[in-house]
């Protein structure tokens, strides 16, 4: 059973603003597993790739294309997550990957202004049927470099992207016009909450200049009639079996006992 239902009223902002935050999407335990599997989880660290922006500042990125027996894996199959993507998208949905983005205390970097559909169209996705919900599992403040959003921003279609640093950034130009009319808005989250956004909504991140870790859970979504027209890195449709939202307390108890088990301490 779902233990969040998306309300008329939010269905509209999500529509109208490109963004949806929604508090406490995940409660109290399941946030301090996540936050303590993750932040022991070696394979995960070891499976990090690097990225850095234009001023050298480095945030570390674990991607994955494939679900598993794993609490990620469980937050994104799971129904209050799957159900609210189907909604706002209006068709059935696939996980397109997950990833869990680490920015350290004074080192993690910037993000520049770009969209997610500006990498996705060059995957084959015809359309901007997509859309992700980053997942706070440490608190999110402007001093820790938390999710920028432009209201209203999906509403341009994509622009041109092109390389910055090891990023792909929008076309500042078009940005720098469209903060004439639109504003920024600062997602600050506590643990636990999170924030939907369609693939069009231009966001980035400042840098970490704090003493505390912003590590995020992201989960992207396609849709199903928007099946790749190519081979890419992300999988093509497939079917993503929905779990109901218990599961992720359960998987998350079992993998922190995995975890003792073998000698980390958490």
């Amino acid at each position: 059973m779902s233990r969040f239902k998306l309300t008329t009223e939010q269905f509209a902002q999500f529509h109208e603003d490109g963004y949806l935050v929604v508090p406490k999407l995940f409660d109290d335990e399941e946030t301090d597993l996540l936050r303590k599997i993750a932040h022991a989880d070696t394979e995960l660290a070891k499976g990090a790739g690097n990225r850095h922006d234009k001023e050298g500042n480095n945030t570390r990125i674990a991607l994955r294309n494939d679900l598993g027996d794993d609490i990620y894996s469980a937050v994104s199959r799971c129904e209050r997550i799957v159900n609210t993507m189907e909604t706002l998208l209006e068709d059935e949905v696939y996980h397109y990957h997950h990833k869990m983005t680490m920015k350290e205390p004074y080192v993690g970097g910037a993000w520049e202004w770009h969209q997610d559909y500006g990498y996705w169209y060059n995957n084959g996705c015809l359309f901007p049927d997509m859309a992700s919900v980053m997942v706070a599992v440490d608190r999110a403040t402007k001093q820790n470099g938390c999710l920028q959003v432009i209201r209203g921003s999906h509403k341009m279609g994509r622009i041109e992207h092109g390389r910055i640093a090891d990023q792909t950034g929008a076309d500042l130009e078009r940005v720098d016009e469209l903060l004439k009319h639109h504003e920024i808005v600062y997602c600050e989250m506590e643990p636990g909450d999170a924030v939907f956004f369609h693939s069009n909504t231009l966001h980035r991140s400042d840098a970490n200049l704090s003493p505390n870790s912003r590590w995020t859970l992201i989960c992207c979504y396609n849709t199903k009639h928007n099946d790749p027209y190519k081979v890419h890195g992300h999988p093509n449709y497939h079917f993503l079996e929905r779990w109901d939202d218990s599961r992720v307390g359960e998987v998350g108890r079992r993998n922190l006992e995995s975890l003792r088990e073998s000698g980390i301490a958490v």
